[in-house]
């Protein structure tokens, strides 16, 4: 497919990239960490926003696909050591909240969003590096290809998440059907058997279930299955609601939190080393 780039100010300032062929497009906001916050497919916004709260800069996001590095979730009192250095990363980094440039892929496939350090991230991560994520729209589906290169002389650890909002019609109305049978409560950070979160779903859940290549999240309202395929290592799946918004997270992320202190599933690249990532989210229509 080959894509268009145009810059938009309705109903707020971004950049619409849409197919030629099927009509599919995304809104894409550089300057708010990259962030997509509209995917219509088949005429059918497939994601949600909070637009109220994403127009007051001072407030966090609730909606669209934020981009989680160099850490997913938080850190204990936000802050970990390198050496006899310490720094402190805000939950999720700060990959969310920066600008990122824009283009358009050389092929028109799709478009490309590029975010590499500064001053700023230097304080909070001492490394040098290249986030870069293609981003095509394909028949049906978003697939997103992601590459972190280490500029750095030093090895450099980090973690890579999406953090998608999927709207559905009712919270009471979904299956979601892939995951492993047990998984961590990321609000007690205890083991827990996956079946038992998912029946609470429409009370507002956060969990991180193992290792899966697929992931669905049934809409039995909207007869609308949103499928996630994701590559090791972006293959933990999270799952996060937050009643009443009618949406639900269903994130591919690489590592748990507080991984970069841990060490668990952390990614470490040695100076000039890249790691490529990648995910699909696939929309299809059931009876």
């Amino acid at each position: 497919m080959s894509v268009t780039l145009a810059s938009k100010d309705f109903p707020y300032k971004h950049w619409e990239c849409r197919s030629l062929e099927s009509g599919d497009y995304l809104r894409i906001v550089p300057e708010r960490g990259g962030l997509i916050t509209s995917w219509v497919c088949n005429g059918r916004e497939i994601l949600y926003l909070d637009q109220l709260r994403f127009m007051d800069p001072l407030k966090s996001v609730r909606g669209g696909i934020p981009v989680l590095f160099p850490i997913c979730g938080n850190l204990r009192d936000g802050r970990y050591t390198l050496g006899d250095n310490e720094y402190f990363l805000e939950q999720h980094g700060f990959a969310r909240n920066a600008l990122w440039e824009l283009n358009v892929l050389n092929d028109q496939s799709g478009v490309k969003l590029r975010l590499k350090q500064t001053q700023v991230t230097l304080r909070a991560y001492p490394f040098e590096f290249t986030l870069q994520m293609e981003i095509r729209l394909r028949t049906q589906s978003l697939e997103i290809l992601t590459v972190v290169i280490n500029n750095s002389k030093n090895l450099m650890p980090f973690s890579f998440g999406l953090h998608p909002y999927f709207s559905i019609k009712d919270l009471n109305h979904v299956r979601i059907d892939g995951l492993t049978k047990e998984c961590i409560n990321q609000k007690t950070m205890i083991k827990s058997e996956t079946n038992l979160e998912l029946e609470r779903l429409s009370k507002g859940v956060d969990f991180i279930a193992g290792t899966t290549s697929s992931t669905f999240l049934f809409d039995l309202i909207d007869h609308t299955s949103l499928e996630m395929k994701s590559e090791e290592p972006l293959d933990l799946s999270v799952i996060w609601t937050e009643p009443p918004r009618p949406m639900v997270c269903l994130e591919p992320w690489t590592s748990p939190r507080n991984s970069l202190i841990t060490g668990d599933r952390t990614i470490e690249l040695k100076p000039d080393e890249a790691k490529h990532l990648k995910c699909e989210f696939i929309v299809n229509q059931f009876a």
